[in-house]
């Protein structure tokens, strides 16, 4: 076994705490504006079809200023501001000359793409709605980065102990990824998630940070509001973390044994990070964008919910609007996770190397208390 996996073997879970939640933080700071387009794109059509049901006014005057052109620029001042879908339907509309029925099958029909979709968030609400929903990643992605890689060491060792699959077996990896990956969703993800969406949404800016997010939709919805999409989210969780522990040890275990190394250099942690974490997006998109879906409504008691179930969402979904759709968002959501992981092993990597190294310092290596037969002293060392 190469002396880097030995010492993280040996490494305490407050080592994996630390190293985890690090990851997380920085993981999270830089790529959360992929995560905000993702969850836009994702919610597009289901926004739409509600703002034409239920803002039928305003929709008239959008569609009003296309058919007459750019004579119809200075309308009554009492005309409210466009939404961001709007305005693109608009823009899109009046550069193709169709009439006001094609400027709502444009609007309800259309794919903005992620670099559209970006800079239209930017242009209507500025840079910094990019990182709307942060607070609520931030309050969970500590939390969530150190109950996955204390749990996924943790179930190792259980496996090893208990069970005839060894500890470093590709079995046991997967196993215990997805394992680590179905507590977190329990845990953390899920109401973190369900708060982040709200947020992130455009139909809710009433939410002043994650904590006012939590309590508006326990106190209108119910504390069980909080783990709405709890399933998908589980089969999300426990198959990207199932797939990517088992990627990456896979690839690392393999490049460690060629190059005769103890330690994956920066760049190979990198991109065998980035690969590994592109995998399980690939087949589980589907439950990702019904997660987005259900933890996105607002069910209240007078209202049967549109969406009730992981099989029925996916049903109504590609009934309404394709079964294509099942896969929206997946391009900003690969360019927001392969990096993401990429990043998240590096500095977990990092941070694990630098810990152990000073453990002297953190007081985690344990204590070894030795006699010195010949001079009859007893010493300790840390």
């Amino acid at each position: 076994m190469p002396q880097a996996t030995r010492n993280r073997n040996r490494m305490s879970p407050y080592q994996h705490l630390i190293a985890g939640g690090c990851a997380g933080l920085v993981e999270s700071s830089i790529c959360h504006p992929l995560d905000t387009v993702k969850t836009v794109m994702q919610l597009q059509s289901n926004n739409l079809k509600d703002d034409s049901n239920n803002k039928t006014s305003a929709s008239s005057s959008v569609g009003s200023g296309s058919g007459s052109g750019s004579g119809s620029g200075s309308g009554s001042s009492t005309r409210r501001k466009p939404t961001l879908r709007e305005s693109l339907s608009f823009n899109r509309v009046k550069k193709r000359g169709l009439s006001t029925a094609s400027t709502r099958r444009v609007a309800l029909l259309s794919d903005f793409g992620p670099i559209g979709t970006a800079r239209l968030i930017v242009q209507k609400d500025g840079f910094l709605a990019l990182y709307r929903g942060l607070t609520a990643v931030y309050t969970g992605i500590i939390p969530k980065m150190a109950i996955r890689f204390f749990t996924f060491e943790q179930y190792k060792d259980f496996l090893s102990s208990y069970t005839t699959l060894g500890r470093s077996t590709s079995s046991a990896t997967f196993t215990a990824g997805l394992f680590a990956g179905l507590t977190e969703a329990i845990l953390v993800v899920t109401p973190a998630e369900v708060c982040k969406i709200r947020m992130q949404s455009e139909n809710n800016r009433q939410f002043k940070n994650v904590a006012h997010a939590a309590y508006t939709i326990v106190r209108e919805e119910g504390a069980g509001a909080l783990y709405k999409g709890v399933l998908p989210t589980m089969f999300r969780q426990g198959c990207n973390q199932a797939v990517n522990f088992t990627a990456y040890n896979a690839v690392k275990t393999r490049v460690l044994k060629e190059e005769g190394k103890t330690e994956l250099a920066s760049w190979q942690s990198m991109v065998i990070g980035g690969l590994s974490g592109g995998m399980g997006p690939l087949v589980n998109n589907p439950v990702d964008v019904v997660k987005t879906r259900l933890q996105k409504q607002v069910v209240l008691d007078n209202q049967a919910p549109k969406y009730t179930g992981l099989m029925q969402a996916c049903y109504v979904i590609s009934k309404e609007e394709g079964v294509a759709s099942l896969w929206k968002g997946i391009t900003p959501r690969l360019l927001r996770i392969m990096p993401g992981q990429a990043i998240t092993f590096t500095t977990y990597e990092a941070v694990s190397s630098i810990i152990y190294n000073q453990r002297s310092l953190w007081s985690l290596k344990p204590i070894e208390t030795t006699t010195n037969a010949r001079r009859g002293v007893t010493t300790t060392a840390r």
